[in-house]
């Protein structure tokens, strides 16, 4: 099986180590999740989180084995519930780890739903932090076909190469 590297998550995903850290330093500051062009709603709960290690196969016949983490969101209005500090946030995933092996460098992905509508998957973009309260953004998580995003990827690099400044050693850009 070909690892993936957990470190080459998507410019616009983050890991959950990552959030983690980003968190630290803002314990008390209400966490806004962002999807669908608005934020969830002041009683959200975290209802589930989930460690997978998965082996695939991909649409080009490449095996591949991997990392993620899922932390499910249930987009609810719960009494005059405010928006949880990331503190509370924290010692959920903290409270978690006591049962549940987390890999910190691994694919976050979370899964929202407000209770009605079908749960979506979504990929968390880097924390901001804006008067006083932590928003992470959430993006929907397409279907991509692995063996294209590689190809891409190895042609973009080939082309950063190619058109970076020209040396004696490298005249591909004439």
């Amino acid at each position: 099986m070909n690892a993936i590297d957990n470190g080459k998550i998507q410019e616009d995903d983050i890991s959950l180590g990552l959030l983690l850290n980003t968190l630290d330093g803002e314990r008390d500051a209400p966490l806004v999740f962002h999807y669908d062009g608005r934020p969830v709603k002041s009683g959200y709960h975290v209802t589930e989180v989930k460690a997978g290690q998965f082996s695939a196969l991909d649409c080009g016949a490449n095996p591949e084995a991997w990392t993620e983490i899922f932390i499910q969101l249930w987009d609810i209005d719960e009494g005059d519930r405010t928006h949880m500090p990331a503190g509370k946030f924290q010692a959920i995933i903290r409270k978690v780890t006591d049962h549940v092996q987390l890999d910190g460098s691994a694919k976050l992905t979370f899964e929202v739903s407000d209770g009605v509508r079908p749960m979506q998957l979504y990929c968390a973009a880097m924390p901001i932090l804006s008067a006083g309260t932590v928003h992470v953004s959430l993006s929907p998580r397409p279907a991509s076909c692995k063996p294209r995003d590689r190809w891409l990827a190895e042609e973009n690099s080939k082309a950063a190469a190619c058109c970076g400044p020209r040396t004696a050693t490298r005249g591909c850009c004439a």
